[in-house]
């Protein structure tokens, strides 16, 4: 009989901790596509890639109330390579935050995304994902243009007029870090700050973002400086963003120009994504440039599931050698076509669970 209580009252304590756990959240996307790329310096490539119109992933989320308006709370989130049911070296490579939340806003801290990333992604038709990315015109990202490890960050409380904002400062702990592509793991490659701005009403809504890099490795720091703004006409939302980057370099200044035009336009379960983007490069004087066109089409078959088609065309001028499927337009046997111009297609399905 003793045993029997014992074990109800084990039971019953395994049952407080579950519904104690009640408000985390398992959650996450799968999106994978048919594709097909194209440079002129290389034979085709066909493919099962990912992350066309969203980025596969793993997450957990939840929160505790603390009582008095405090709370609690953590976000860990995976990336996953659905095609091949692998994840990365760096598991929460997407996203590892612990927060604490009430009325005087959100103190954040861990690995998560820059002040400076925001206004690319969210002012781009395309998400920075898939053939469309405006970010593939990009010849001088930062190294933490995304995410920064061992970052602190504060965000502003929502309702104060749709005034957003945050502000953001991770220790780059004389580490080598992760470079653009994600290759190498690792610390920070320097100490970033950056803050964000941002008003938001009705359909409009506008954000500008300043950081700095300062690079462990002794090269001259590199700032980025950038504006975006949306409108939702409803029958169609325009976006755009400008982007400034420079750094101090031999000789002079190094610094790149980019900016984005992009559009949405909703009709029935459809979406039609239009971009075009562009990047103007000044390094002590040799100027180059880089544009791309991308178009797509989004049939969304349910509120969580949805059928894609993009096509892009990248022409690089003045000896860039970016494409739309990201790294550099070298051929196999290393030969080089001046100028060379890249297009991709890709057909996907994505789901949201």
């Amino acid at each position: 009989m003793k045993k029997s209580l014992l074990a109800l009252a084990v039971l019953g304590a395994y049952a407080g901790v579950a519904s104690a756990q009640s408000s985390v959240t398992l959650y996450g996307t799968v999106d994978l596509s048919a594709k097909y790329v194209k440079n002129d310096n290389a034979k085709k490539r066909y493919s099962l890639a990912q992350d066309g119109i969203n980025s596969s992933q793993l997450g957990f989320k939840g929160t505790e109330d603390l009582g008095g308006g405090l709370k609690a709370g953590f976000v860990l989130l995976a990336g996953v390579n659905a095609d091949s049911g692998t994840t990365n070296q760096q598991f929460f490579n997407r996203k590892a935050t612990v927060s604490l939340m009430g009325n005087f806003g959100e103190v954040r801290l861990g690995r998560d995304y820059t002040p400076t990333f925001w206004n690319n992604t969210i002012f781009d038709a395309f998400g920075t994902n898939g053939l469309g990315d405006s970010s593939h015109v990009g010849q001088k990202l930062a190294a933490t243009f995304v995410r920064a490890n061992n970052s602190i960050g504060y965000f502003l409380p929502s309702g104060i007029g749709g005034v957003y904002g945050q502000v953001m400062a991770a220790a780059g702990e004389n580490g080598t870090g992760p470079n653009l592509y994600g290759t190498v793991v690792g610390n920070n490659p320097g100490r970033y700050v950056g803050a964000r701005v941002g008003f938001a009403a009705g359909p409009f809504d506008i954000a500008g973002a300043y950081g700095a890099q300062k690079f462990v490795s002794g090269a001259q720091d590199q700032k980025t400086l950038n504006i975006g703004a949306s409108y939702d006409l409803s029958v169609v939302k325009l976006m755009g963003y400008y982007d400034r980057d420079t750094q101090s370099v031999a000789g002079g200044t190094d610094k790149e120009n980019r900016f984005s035009f992009s559009v949405v336009a909703p009709f029935g379960q459809s979406e039609i994504h239009a971009g075009y983007e562009a990047s103007k490069r000044d390094n002590v004087g040799v100027k180059t440039k880089v544009d791309q066109f991308a178009f797509g089409y989004v049939y969304n078959l349910s509120k969580r599931t949805a059928v894609y088609s993009t096509v892009s065309r990248l022409s690089n001028k003045n000896g860039t050698l970016l494409t739309v499927g990201g790294g550099n337009a070298i051929g196999s046997d290393g030969t080089v076509v001046g100028n060379p111009k890249s297009t991709g297609f890709e057909f996907g399905l994505r789901h949201f669970f």
